[in-house]
């Protein structure tokens, strides 16, 4: 049986995989980050909270 341990790591790669944000988009992920932190403080600030 060696087409079963040939597509082993193959599944098991395939299940630990959950479909989350990728590792390279860090750069898109701060700037909305930094995005919505600004917004936020713009809103707080208008609202008179801060």
């Amino acid at each position: 049986m060696p087409t079963a341990t040939a597509t082993a790591p193959t599944a098991s790669r395939a299940r630990t995989r959950t479909g989350g944000p990728q590792d390279d988009s860090r750069l898109l992920e701060h700037a909305l980050g930094w995005t919505l932190v600004v917004v936020l403080a713009m809103l707080l600030t208008q609202t008179g909270l801060i």
